[in-house]
């Protein structure tokens, strides 16, 4: 499932560092890869303890992750909008993407510079985001002016395009991104083609200094009520540790490292497992000796659809999907207990496939 996300922020927020760490992500466990495609884009394997346990119990010959793709998209500055910088590369490659992960520098160093002279993440938010605004203006105005003429001669398909471009105009000249604008589905077909940065779902992450990991300091702060209307997380992250445990191959010594920071886990593991679920990304298994591996799907997808991401000749003569809750399985131990025990269900095709579903797919072609 080709969904990528988008790291996008000012120069010298920690946008490379971050993707640096994620890229290390190889060196943290085995059970979760890491692999370069092109030089700023990667293929991250999602961190799932379920699988974990799923495999303990199975014990299968290979274990298979789902995974996330991330883009690392070039630094924003002011006037990108209208090609300042590699503000042209910059608004291609977010438009391709399907959610963004916006970092903002929340931390004081001397040592390195900001673009704009001092640290102020809500200012800087505000700079992208006018930026993204302005092109969405931009494409959203072609759009209208293209069918202004057509409307004159009493096209109502054309003259819902202006009222509906019209809308959205007026909304991100409040400042408003074009998602928080409430819309009928009648007018969210003709917007979803048009492709806009500021439709796209977004997480804000704040890369923090390690004492801000456990007590948010002022720049965090103001991020989060910067943006507590937006419906959005807000993440932290401190770029600088994570290079640090990045660099730790043993995994025992991670746990140490982690230990002494009061840390779980690593907070790039916080950042990849947040990505899925702003993707709109759920996860069903299937579970066999040769093989204990995840699958993702789409928050919504039914039976057909979801066995089609395994082959699509499974979709093309569905027949039932054999279906054992995640909770039942790791209760019961086994496939077969839970069938003695009434708790395999099979479904048909309109069953919608919740996460955590273990499946097993009847079909013939």
């Amino acid at each position: 499932m080709a969904l990528k996300c988008g790291i996008v922020g000012l120069p010298n927020v920690g946008k490379s560092t971050l993707f640096n760490c994620l890229s290390k992500a190889k060196a943290q466990s085995a059970n979760f890869p890491f692999c370069t495609i092109e030089p700023n884009i990667g293929i991250i394997s999602v961190p799932d303890e379920r699988l974990e346990r799923l495999a303990s119990i199975v014990n299968p010959l290979k274990i298979m992750p789902t995974t996330v793709e991330i883009v690392d998209i070039a630094g924003l500055v002011k006037g990108a909008s209208k090609g300042e910088g590699l503000g042209n590369k910059f608004l291609a490659n977010i438009r391709e993407t399907n959610a963004i992960i916006h970092v903002l520098r929340c931390f004081e160093d001397d040592n390195i510079i900001h673009v704009d002279g001092s640290v102020n993440p809500v200012r800087d938010k505000e700079t992208i985001d006018i930026e993204l605004q302005l092109k969405d203006l931009e494409t959203l105005e072609k759009l209208r002016d293209k069918n202004i003429r057509t409307a004159k001669s009493g096209d109502k398909g054309a003259q819902k395009i202006i009222d509906t471009t019209n809308r959205y105009i007026s909304h991100l000249e409040t400042g408003q991104p074009a998602r928080s604008l409430s819309t009928n589905d009648e007018e969210l077909k003709i917007i979803l083609d048009l492709h806009l940065i500021t439709l796209k779902p977004v997480l804000y992450l704040c890369n923090v200094d390690e004492n801000s990991l456990n007590d948010e300091n002022k720049h965090v702060k103001a991020v989060r009520e910067a943006v507590k209307d937006e419906n959005a997380e807000v993440l932290l992250i401190a770029t600088a540790i994570e290079s640090e445990i990045a660099e730790l191959t043993d995994i025992e010594e991670q746990k140490m490292f982690l230990d002494e920071l009061k840390l779980d886990k690593p907070g790039v593991h916080y950042l990849i497992q947040s990505t899925y679920k702003l993707l709109n990304l759920e996860t069903y298994f299937t579970a066999g000796e040769k093989e204990v591996r995840a699958w993702t799907i789409t928050r919504g997808t039914k039976a057909p659809q979801a066995a089609a991401v395994i082959h699509t000749d499974f979709e093309k003569g569905f027949i039932r999907a054999e279906v054992i809750s995640y909770n039942n399985f790791i209760k019961l131990g086994s496939e077969q207990a839970c069938r003695d025990n009434g708790k395999l269900s099979v479904e048909g095709k309109d069953y919608i496939v919740k996460d955590g579903d273990i499946m097993h797919f009847r079909f013939n072609v």
